[in-house]
């Protein structure tokens, strides 16, 4: 009875031992197929860039862009090349704050040694600088003093010469078959606009049927 036993144990163990093997085989094989997808994604990930930067260097900024925002959204990881890239082609567009963000990852990510260093931090004072204009001519725009937002007084009569149509009640417009006249929108065939009405014109709230 021992030595049956003794059999037994060690078939079983034999048998769990071949089941091992073969689901580490599985496992390993199923590691490998993995691994090959993984670069396989890589190797057209690869490409795709490739192809965008080649645009972007023979100065199809719009077209590059297209191809790099397709890339951003197929990826879970960004590669720090591609933050480059995006960032300097985003110059061209004259998206600058945009630029400013993706030139200042990579430059996180690689500090002075990447490959890009250097010409990301110059592509980088050019975008603040852009991007620091803009922010002063928006600054200047919310200080203008604009005459819409006021009521302008159109003296004792009360009227206006209708600005759209400048007195004449119609507006003449061009197609292939020669001049088209439409009565005027504004004032509706009075050539002028009450004050109320002008104003209303002036803030673009004047809504009156053809």
């Amino acid at each position: 009875m021992t030595a049956k036993r003794t059999l037994i144990v060690w078939m079983l163990m034999l048998g769990a031992s071949q089941v091992f093997a073969q689901s580490q085989a599985e496992k390993d094989k199923i590691r490998e197929l993995e691994l090959q997808r993984q670069m396989e994604r890589t190797r057209k990930i690869t490409m795709q860039m490739d192809s965008a930067v080649r645009l972007s260097e023979e100065g199809h900024y719009e077209a590059a862009d297209v191809k790099f925002r397709a890339i951003l959204k197929t990826i879970r990881s960004v590669p720090s090349d591609l933050t480059f890239h995006f960032g300097k082609n985003s110059f061209f567009l004259g998206k600058y704050r945009q630029s400013v963000d993706w030139l200042n990852k990579y430059i996180q990510l690689k500090g002075t040694q990447g490959q890009y260093s250097d010409q990301a931090m110059e592509w980088l004072a050019k975008a603040e600088s852009e991007l620091l204009k803009e922010n002063e001519k928006e600054a200047k725009r919310a200080a203008e003093v604009l005459s819409g937002d006021y009521y302008i007084d159109c003296g004792p009569t009360g009227k206006v010469v209708c600005p759209t149509c400048k007195g004449s009640a119609v507006i003449v417009k061009k197609n292939y078959f020669g001049d088209v006249y439409k009565t005027c929108p504004s004032c509706n065939k009075l050539g002028y606009l009450s004050c109320d009405d002008y104003n209303k014109l002036l803030k673009g709230k004047l809504n009156k049927a053809e």
